[in-house]
């Protein structure tokens, strides 16, 4: 059985939401927005149609004290929103580079939640990270916006693979230096 172990994380604030780390209890709500063929096609990881137990799986990973995976919640709970409206997170890469990925639900796409969201992350900076990396599929220009919205600055064409589209996609990729 699942339980929600205390994991080390921050709570980030941000204006109208807190970036929580992810609980078990969240499973539900992710699985219902990553479901979305809209969502998953946005990202690299996430498959469609869902297979059973993935999203558990990944909570489980994510939740484990052991895990250096840092992912949290837009939790919307402190001015009367949703428990969760996306999830962002780093990944620690080698000389203080991050990487910074996000999917926000469809009904919080073009409400700033995404943009809110990257801010607070930077702002919060818990990785101690001098440069920020970030991708994004060409075909979403509104993620393209969050970043440059944010501060980064386009650094290149490339591709990467989607396992919801099964191809290659083609990318822009994205950094922010910071001081």
């Amino acid at each position: 059985m699942l339980h929600d172990p205390i994991v080390n994380r921050p709570v980030i604030e941000a204006d109208r939401f807190d970036l929580r780390p992810l609980r078990v209890s969240d499973a539900g709500l992710i699985e219902f927005y990553t479901g979305d063929e809209r969502v998953a096609k946005a990202t690299t990881s996430i498959p469609h149609p869902l297979p059973p137990g993935t999203t558990e799986a990944f909570v489980a990973r994510v939740c484990d004290d052991a895990n250096d995976e840092y992912v949290w919640a837009m939790d919307g709970t402190k001015a009367g929103g949703p428990e969760l409206m996306g999830v962002i997170s780093l990944d620690r890469m080698d000389r203080n580079q991050c990487e910074i990925g996000y999917w926000v639900a469809p009904a919080y796409w073009n409400s700033g939640v995404a943009s809110s969201a990257v801010a607070a992350l930077i702002g919060a900076n818990p990785l101690e990270c001098r440069t920020f990396f970030a991708t994004v599929f060409q075909d979403n220009a509104a993620s393209a916006r969050v970043l440059t919205n944010n501060g980064f600055q386009y650094l290149g064409d490339a591709e990467s693979f989607s396992v919801a589209r099964n191809a290659k996609v083609a990318t822009w990729t994205y950094s922010l230096k910071m001081d």
